[in-house]
């Protein structure tokens, strides 16, 4: 018996253009949220690069912000640089609710993974505070974390992590220093089986790493070994 699944599936994403059709965020162009002219043009990071937080370094080595600076972070990596169409590709997702775009940035991550593989068993994405998260409306972390894991085959755990305090949002605090005050001690965290799992944490943007680094505290207090960010862009 032939099985009409696939042929029902396509027909359903058919309809769901013809109602919703995707325009590139760059151009306006008809067909995807970010055409393919523009994926080509986003701005990579390219190696050589800091192996702590990811941001080019000529020589490979650590930079001198990371080596003054004692984290618990394993690693962050991100694809692009924020700037140009991933930022209002970002924008979009985040400010705008433009959640159908969620499955097109988690290929790009998925991408990344698949060029540069980080040992991991678990996603986690970072959580928001009840409070910000009613003023969103949604966790696009999380929902970057649950598109990744159909792409990746990788289980996703949105339950263990939370946000215990709220914080004023990062892009509102100023220097390194005052992001690294603004997140300490905000997010706590339940075992829930993560004792001896290797975890990736999914966000969309790193400024400063401080978040990423905060989460990664207080998944390592209940005796997780490993903790890697990977975001889709970072501020350079």
């Amino acid at each position: 018996m032939v099985s009409v699944l696939p042929q029902l599936t396509e027909l359903k994403g058919v309809a769901l253009n013809l109602l919703f059709p995707r325009f590139c965020v760059g151009c306006g162009r008809e067909g995807d949220f970010i055409c393919s002219p523009r994926q080509a043009s986003l701005v990579r990071i390219e190696s050589p690069a800091c192996p702590k937080c990811g941001k080019p370094q000529k020589n490979g080595m650590l930079c001198s912000s990371c080596v003054a600076w004692q984290a618990e972070i394993d690693g962050m990596r991100s694809p692009f640089r924020f700037e140009g169409v991933i930022r209002q590709a970002i924008h979009e997702f985040k400010y705008r609710n433009l959640h159908a775009i969620a499955l097109k940035l988690a290929q790009l991550l998925s991408n990344y993974l698949v060029e540069n593989p980080i040992s991991c068993d678990v996603l986690i994405p970072v959580p928001l505070h009840n409070k910000r998260l009613r003023e969103l409306g949604h966790n696009q972390s999380g929902l970057l974390a649950k598109e990744s894991s159909r792409l990746t085959g990788l289980k996703v755990n949105k339950n263990c992590l939370m946000g215990s305090r709220h914080n004023l949002p990062q892009a509102r605090a100023g220097s390194v220093e005052e992001r690294r005050q603004n997140v300490m001690g905000i997010f706590s965290c339940r075992n829930d089986g993560l004792r001896d799992k290797k975890v990736l944490l999914i966000d969309d943007v790193a400024t400063s790493g401080a978040t990423l680094n905060a989460c990664a505290s207080a998944l390592k207090a209940v005796g997780v070994p490993s903790v890697w960010g990977l975001t889709l862009a970072r501020e350079i």
